[in-house]
C-alpha cells in the first residue's frame, strides 16, 4: 500500500511541477511572417526531464521551451509522451539551427540538434510546416542574445 501511495504522489507530482513553469510570449519569425506562442519554460533538470510527458493535448498556438542554460549538442526522445510533436534546436543568438518535424509518440529514437544549440521548442506536430519554419529563421525569447 505504501508504495502504491508514492507512485500516486510521484504521478501527481509532476503534473503539479507541469503547473508551475514559467509561461512567458515567444515568437519565430519565418518567410511566412511572425508568429506568436504561450512558452512554458524548462529551465532545470527535473522541468527538461518531464517535458511534455502525459499530456495528451496541446494549443496550437502553444509551446515548451527547454532551457540548456548553455549551448551544447542535445538529444531528445518521446519516451511517455503521447502527442506527436516538432522540435526545433535554437542557438544562443535566436537563429534556428534545425527542425525535426512529426516526432512519433512514445518513440525511444534518439532526435539530435545536429549541432550545439542553447534550446529547443516542441510545438504541436506540422506547425513547422505550417508557418514554414526553418533553419536560419528567428526566434525572440528572452533567453536569447543576439552577437553585437
Amino acid at each position: 500500500m505504501r508504495s502504491l501511495l508514492l507512485l500516486c504522489f510521484l504521478f501527481f507530482a509532476g503534473f503539479a511541477q507541469a503547473a508551475q513553469l514559467r509561461v512567458e510570449p515567444l515568437s519565430i519569425t519565418t518567410a511566412k511572417g511572425t508568429f506568436a506562442f504561450t512558452a512554458e519554460t524548462a529551465a532545470t533538470e527535473a522541468e527538461r526531464a518531464q517535458g511534455l510527458m502525459f499530456r495528451k493535448s496541446m494549443a496550437p498556438d502553444h509551446a515548451m521551451l527547454f532551457d540548456f542554460g548553455k549551448s551544447r549538442p542535445v538529444y531528445f526522445w518521446m519516451r511517455n509522451t503521447y502527442l506527436s510533436l516538432d522540435m526545433i534546436f535554437v542557438k544562443r543568438d535566436g537563429t534556428v539551427a534545425s527542425v525535426a518535424t512529426s516526432a512519433k509518440p512514445q518513440s525511444l529514437d534518439v532526435i539530435p540538434s545536429g549541432e550545439p544549440v542553447l534550446a529547443c521548442i516542441e510545438v504541436v506536430a506540422g506547425t513547422v510546416a505550417r508557418l514554414g519554419i526553418a533553419k536560419g529563421d528567428k526566434v525572440k525569447h528572452r533567453i536569447f542574445h543576439s552577437a553585437g
